[in-house]
């Protein structure tokens, strides 16, 4: 099954997140099919997130499952999760 999760980039102390379709067997930074954005939780201006919405649609759309912390991150900005 494909899922919608978080990749840790970044260094010690200062993480910095891409968010991928990934494989749910591989693991957390395995190889992903596709990056569609990437997420700053340090970051205090509005470049804190960005999120490519029509490739993310596209991945819902067939049948991926965002992670719990993905699934937060859509809603918040407007993309309808089921």
């Amino acid at each position: 099954m494909v899922k919608l999760r978080m990749k840790r980039m970044g260094r010690r102390h200062r993480a910095f997140f891409r968010i991928n379709a990934i494989e749910s067997r591989n693991p957390r930074d395995g190889r992903v099919i596709e990056e569609l954005g990437w997420y700053d939780p340090i970051a205090t201006t509005d470049e804190q997130l960005n999120l490519n919405r029509e490739r993310i649609e596209y991945w819902l759309s067939v049948g991926a499952q965002p992670s719990e912390t993905v699934r937060d991150l859509l809603k918040k900005n407007g993309i309808a999760v089921k």
